[in-house]
């Protein structure tokens, strides 16, 4: 028959998944000889026979809770049963830790006899009574769910007619009237009288408990923090120690770190003749634990050297609750303890030192994805609570921004000129938008997804981005907003917060957290580990500073269009595209020739010896091209042509699908001479470098969107010609040639590709957009739907589909390294800064991984720990 109630004696922290991490831990701490009140834990797997069972308790498990009822009242020399003042707690004990999220119940088994009986055996009736009071409310809540807040009406009534301010100066006869208040209540709630049966308390609480791991805020916490809904709650049952039973007992809570900062040191509060509710709830304010020095000097030593012995035993800083009564130690609960981002950094960079732990189990205990707190502003916590908040969206980019609101893109930037923070308000961006994005402190659209226009580029700059904020209402021509009806005009100030995607009136200060030396040492240890090479995905020097600052050691993805986009370039490209013949055209490309060159230029100075891998022009060309009559007319002004002319041209290149259009490659071999440009630039650019600095840059030349070995071939031909042609001695030596896989029949007709490529790069984005089917900038609202009813577990445009894209992928890099078996491989859509996704790339063997700059660090440590983990099930396999 299968066990499923396990003494603490009989656990350990090896089974945590069975006993959650709660009984885990007990069972360890018993098991090493520390003080817990001894008890036995109700396993996972009973919680979730529960919910098979139609929510109901089966007799083979009430039968073993009964059993270990009996083995706790021999340990205790007491009846639980028959009201001889033996009491115990029920607390639930998730695998993973959800602090505060299901419930726990004090004192179970007190009711109108056995109050009497402890009043009696303690010699303190007050203390019985209070003990009463507090299980009534906690039972009332838990197991009838009866609102925490009518007891608690009923308890500051109580106060305030006797003219009491905190709960200890509840005399006798209040706290009998809160009794029988509290009592009246639950038979108002449930038509029943407080169940008095203290066998029927406990199976009543162990269902309520069970019944919490699907509680409103249970699920919510489970989905922001991506724990699964079918792991089950393990409930814990205790013999009660009372905290509460005078001045010589007391409860806390203490870290053996600071959580803030992660100083060593024990850190904590706690409060004198309390239960551990009191200072969880904040009903009292707690003493910090080094008064408890002064007042209990013996029992302050024996909990250092438990702390200490905890998170030796660990090897991490531990968050421990303790018990004092009558001045003996009682520990509760351990476990791993909560901690800020940079807490996190200096305690594992302090405990490698100290030798508490390796470098490698620091990178695989560490949370990455909280990083980003660290690069990006955050707003004020104390300020932020005053502040309306009016919408939410897509948390596109991480950070904090406040400013005055604009619509258009040269409006910001006409604000930025003045000094004025702004925010760029917008339906969706374009590639037109990218001095308007770049000058704005943050970004926010009504439509768009994770990989947006907007949310790309914004990871690319570390702006502050919400996207597809649906009850956002933009009226460009009246240049006013509607945000769940409040208007909102050109010039009112906003706050958008990119890490929660939440949208407040007004403005709020933010705060910056500046680099350390552990922060650069911890990564440091993380490229020591890595496999994969960790590139960025940059457009300017800009861009290629916070690169080489962040730590990338390279440029993965250099889009040449975002070059383009200043008005005096932007007038050359529309010159280029309003041209009637190839020497207009090259007339036209002549002028923004320049620009592109001193651009690589910086970028090849910045970088030095990195590898640059540019992406010629990809978007098709009505993106260049003027939106509303007010452009068409300044553009026909500036290029001597007429208004009709300028809106046939636009006419002429829409496109009803334009992401599957005229753009990429189609370009380049439609219109040789941009492309030939471009190369003649990067080309003349690194020998520029070389002459000037010494510096020998490695550029690499992508071409996008190839779907067909021919047009790799053609453009490979072509560009190779002005590669000779321009280098004429090989100063550079050769120039690496490769191109984008975002085409799905690029993936299955690799190995011919391959022929002609020196490298790939997914472009993850693309090639997800077009397996699925699904439109990037539109597929944000069903895809929450997808998720909600389990169609899709993730976005498939933030963690990579390995299962669909994944196996392209794995198509295209078998045959395309059965051709060129050094052909070198590597990711540079939005999933290379993803931590799954990352790993499944180390798994494909990929050279190398290209993110955004912000997202940089958090992919060093990702790209460590899948070095790390492929080791450890390497050696798994050759063990067994």
């Amino acid at each position: 028959m299968r066990n499923y109630v396990f003494s603490f004696e009989e656990g350990s922290k090896e089974m945590k998944s069975l006993l959650g991490g709660k009984g885990a831990n007990l069972s360890e701490m018993t098991n090493i000889g520390l003080p817990v009140p001894p008890g036995f834990t109700i396993s996972t797997e009973a919680c979730i026979q529960y919910f098979q069972d139609g929510q109901k308790i089966n007799d083979i498990i009430k039968e073993q809770i009964l059993c270990k009822i009996k083995w706790l009242e021999s340990k205790a020399g007491q009846s639980f049963s028959n009201a001889s003042g033996f009491f115990i707690s029920v607390r639930s004990g998730a695998s993973v830790s959800m602090p505060g999220m299901m419930d726990t119940i004090l004192n179970l088994g007190l009711n109108d006899n056995s109050v009497e009986i402890l009043s009696k055996k303690t010699r303190n009736n007050r203390f019985a009574l209070d003990c009463y009071r507090r299980f009534i409310q906690m039972y009332g809540n838990v197991v009838h769910e009866v609102p925490h807040s009518k007891f608690e009406l009923i308890l500051e009534k109580i106060k305030r007619e006797n003219s009491i301010s905190r709960d200890t100066e509840l005399e006798e006869e209040h706290l009998k009237q809160i009794i029988v208040n509290f009592k009246e209540l639950i038979f108002t709630y449930t038509g029943k009288p407080l169940e008095q049966d203290p066998e029927k308390q406990l199976l009543s609480a162990i269902e309520a408990v069970f019944k919490s791991w699907n509680n409103e805020r249970a699920q919510t916490y489970r989905k922001i923090n991506n724990i699964p809904d079918d792991l089950g709650t393990a409930v814990n049952i205790q013999s009660m120690v009372f905290g509460n039973m005078g001045d010589a007992s007391g409860t806390g809570v203490v870290f053996s770190r600071n959580p803030s900062n992660g100083t060593k040191g024990i850190y904590g509060e706690f409060l004198l003749n309390a239960q551990g509710e009191d200072v969880v709830a904040g009903i009292r304010t707690p003493e910090p634990i080094s008064e408890l020095e002064i007042i209990f000097p013996e029992i302050y030593k024996e909990l250092n050297e438990a702390i200490h012995l905890l998170e030796q035993h660990y090897k991490d800083m531990q968050d421990i609750e303790f018990t004092i009564q009558e001045r003996k130690l009682y520990l509760l609960q351990t476990r791993s303890g909560k901690r800020t981002v940079e807490a996190a950094l200096n305690i594992a960079v302090d405990m490698v030192r100290e030798g508490v732990i390796s470098k490698q189990k620091a990178l695989l205990d560490f949370d990455e994805s909280k990083l980003s707190n660290l690069l990006h502003p955050t707003f004020d916590k104390d300020k932020i609570k005053s502040i309306r908040e009016l919408s939410s969206g897509l948390p596109a980019c991480p950070g904090a921004a406040s400013g005055k609101v604009y619509f258009n893109s040269e409006d910001v930037v006409m604000a930025k000129d003045k000094g004025i923070k702004a925010i760029l308000v917008r339906t969706e961006t374009s590639a037109e938008d990218i001095n308007g994005m770049y000058s704005a402190e943050g970004i926010l659209t009504s439509r768009g997804g994770m990989t947006s226009h907007a949310a790309v580029v914004a990871r690319g700059m570390g702006k502050c981005c919400i996207t597809n904020c649906r009850n956002l209402i933009i009226d460009v021509k009246q240049k006013f907003a509607i945000i769940n009806d409040i208007k909102i005009h050109e010039g009112d100030v906003i706050s958008i917060d990119g890490t929660s995607g939440k949208v407040y009136l007004g403005d709020i200060p933010t705060q910056q957290t500046s680099f350390s030396d552990n922060f650069n040492t911890f990564l440091n240890w993380a490229d020591e580990e890595s496999i994969l090479k960790v590139f960025a995905n940059a457009d300017s020097p800009i861009d290629a500073r916070k690169t080489i600052e962040f730590g990338a050691k390279g440029i993965g993805l250099c889009r040449t269009e975002h070059m383009f986009f200043k008005i005096e370039r932007l007038m050359a490209v529309r010159e280029m595209i309003f041209a009637n013949s190839k020497p207009e055209r090259m007339a036209a490309l002549e002028k923004l020739f320049p620009f592109q060159k001193d651009d690589f230029v910086e970028i090849f100075k910045v970088m030095k010896e990195y590898p640059v891998s540019i992406r010629l022009l990809d978007p098709p060309l009505h993106e260049f091209l003027p939106k509303d009559k007010i452009e068409m007319e300044n553009t026909a002004n500036a290029l001597n042509l007429s208004y009709e002319e300028v809106k046939q041209k636009v006419e002429d290149l829409s496109e009803s699908n334009p992401m599957l259009g005229h753009r990429g490659c189609r370009l380049g071999i439609t219109y040789p001479e941009i492309y030939e440009m471009q190369v003649r630039a990067i080309i003349l650019a690194a020998l520029e470098t070389r002459d000037s600095t010494g510096i020998s840059p490695k550029p690499e030349i992508m071409i996008p969107l190839v779907g067909s070995e021919k047009e790799l071939s053609v453009l490979r031909e072509r560009l190779e010609e002005v590669i000779t042609s321009t280098d004429k001695n090989t100063v550079l030596g050769k120039i690496s040639i490769g191109t984008m896989i975002e085409v799905p029949r690029a993936c299955i007709i690799a190995d011919k590709i391959a022929e002609y490529a020196d490298f790939f790069s997914f472009g993850t984005n693309d090639l997800t957009q077009m397996t699925f089917g699904y439109s990037r900038d539109d597929s944000g609202p069903f895809i929450k739907i997808y998720q909600k009813n389990k169609i899709l577990k993730d976005d498939p445009f933030q963690v990579l589909d390995q299962n669909g894209v994944g196996e392209l992928m794995k198509i295209a890099i078998e045959k395309g390294r059965k051709t060129n078996w050094n052909l070198k491989l590597g990711i540079c859509g939005e999933h290379g800064g993803d931590t799954a996704s990352i790993l499944f790339c180390h798994n494909l063997g990929l050279d190398y991984i290209s993110c955004s700059p912000y997202r940089v660090p958090a992919a060093r440590i990702a790209a460590a720990k899948a070095a790390l983990a492929s080791v450890n099930e390497t050696v798994k396999v050759v063990l067994s």
